[in-house]
């Protein structure tokens, strides 16, 4: 079974969040840092959502902020009846070892009303990051 170490809830609609390190798509000479990370998203309710747009905040070490808005997710805007599942895999690049990203997607039901879904804030977190807690 695949663990998830993220995850929120918004009305029965459930996000979870794995990322991963991409040794071999980095540079770190370069000053680029890749991840992948995996989404599952969860209808827990009794309604059928249809996942319409996406919203992320990727924030890097530097603090340097990037949002990315979008219509579905990875080309698709899936429906998902109660108790359905839907997985995918994507990636991100920084240009510093280390970040943080979240965001939320926007869901319609057969009835046209709309949830904000939100998708919990997650670290990506690199061998390259030197920084150390004081």
């Amino acid at each position: 079974m695949t663990t998830f170490p993220y995850e929120a809830t918004t009305e029965g609609v459930i996000v979870r969040v794995r990322p991963t390190w991409l040794a071999e798509e980095s540079k770190p000479k370069e000053n680029r840092f890749v991840w992948a990370y995996q989404i599952e998203v969860e209808n827990t309710s009794d309604k059928t959502w249809q996942l319409v747009y996406r919203h992320w905040q990727i924030v890097d070490a530097i603090g340097q902020t990037q949002t990315v808005d979008g219509e579905g997710v990875v080309g698709q805007q899936p429906t998902l009846r109660p108790g359905d599942v839907f997985r995918y895999t994507s990636g991100a690049p920084l240009s510093t070892p280390s970040g943080i990203m979240g965001g939320s997607y926007d869901l319609v039901d057969d009835a046209g009303d709309m949830l904000t879904a939100q998708i919990p804030t997650f670290s990506l977190d690199s061998p390259h990051d030197t920084r150390r807690p004081s």
